[in-house]
């Protein structure tokens, strides 16, 4: 596994003075190098040579330059090789800005990441990969998974990552986006398929009604997975969470059979503690002295009247209650 090595770039504002002169030098070079060729164009012209008899032309006539001076190519190749500098020097620098890196890469080799953000200047030789340290959402898709019972539900996820080792990044896996995107869906399924939907056993998480649970389980496992492409894990949370469409009809109506029950069971137990204390009270205060079996129609009319689900109608008895 590769490792962050962290280095220093050279601020590009001190190198940019030095490329200018190294322009200006390879201007002047070029421009002396044409001086000397203007000077041999403009030297002494051709002169005729040849025995020449008097009144007639030259029996052989030869043009050559009279002591004529050759331009200095010299100049000219210290003025290309100079130019060339400048101009490869211009390459090598890149500018940073806040949360980024530069991956940087010799013939092949690693030779450290640049973070401090900037103007900055390095050999122009050197690959510049760059990468971003900012904080990333990825929003998962919708996965069809069983959970711990084995019924079939739906759950979605948002992750928020960034890049804490750009070598591991770099170099340790193939496309390190891709690589955080899969994990993500297979941290998911595996977590999500160790907690039932709802209604565990005591005391037991399940990913309705535990679902900050669920979350810190998915970020655990999941920076376990993707710890070896230098990737940290800031948060996870749930974005959907329901059964399948397929049983999502029958799983609707036993939660509201539940809810009925849970009704009637507080429904019961709060008539029934009515009573008990319209009992006591009447005992207690001396009102009147009921029997058992006028205890017993008194409670089931309470009983009636507070658990029934229409309100109650009044009947008026003008005899008693054994006649």
């Amino acid at each position: 596994m590769n490792r962050e090595r962290t280095v220093t770039a050279w601020n590009g504002w001190l190198v940019l003075p030095l490329t200018i002169l190294l322009g200006a030098a390879a201007i002047g070079l070029e421009v002396e190098f044409i001086l000397s060729a203007v000077d041999a164009a403009t030297g002494p012209g051709p002169v005729a040579e040849g025995p020449v008899s008097p009144g007639s032309l030259p029996q052989s006539v030869r043009q050559v330059p009279a002591h004529r001076a050759l331009p200095n190519f010299w100049l000219l190749g210290e003025g290309l090789i100079v130019l060339a500098i400048t101009v490869f020097s211009c390459f090598g620098y890149f500018t940073l800005q806040p949360n980024e890196a530069r991956v940087l890469i010799l013939f092949g080799a690693y030779r450290g990441t640049v973070r401090t953000s900037g103007w900055r200047w390095t050999n122009p030789l050197n690959t510049k990969l760059r990468v971003s340290l900012r904080l990333r959402n990825l929003q998962g898709e919708r996965l069809k998974v069983n959970d711990k019972r084995g019924n079939p539900v739906e759950v979605a996820t948002i992750v928020i990552w960034r890049v804490a080792d750009t070598a591991l990044a770099v170099f340790d896996v193939q496309q390190y986006e891709e690589f955080v995107k899969l994990q993500t869906e297979s941290a998911l399924r595996h977590v999500a398929s160790s907690y039932p939907y709802d209604h565990g056993e005591e005391g037991e998480t399940t990913l309705r009604a535990g679902m900050d649970e669920v979350a810190s389980a998915l970020q655990r496992e999941l920076q376990q997975c993707v710890a070896r492409a230098g990737v940290t894990i800031e948060q996870t949370r749930l974005t959907h969470l329901a059964y399948a469409p397929e049983i999502a009809g029958v799983m609707l109506r036993r939660q509201q059979a539940e809810a009925i029950i849970d009704a009637r069971q507080k429904i019961v137990h709060g008539a029934v503690s009515m009573v008990q204390m319209a009992l006591k009270d009447l005992t207690e205060s001396k009102v009147l002295e009921l029997d058992e079996e006028r205890k017993a129609s008194m409670v089931s009319n309470l009983l009636v009247v507070l658990c029934g689900e229409r309100e109650a109608q009044p009947v008026i008895n003008a005899g008693t209650l054994y006649a």
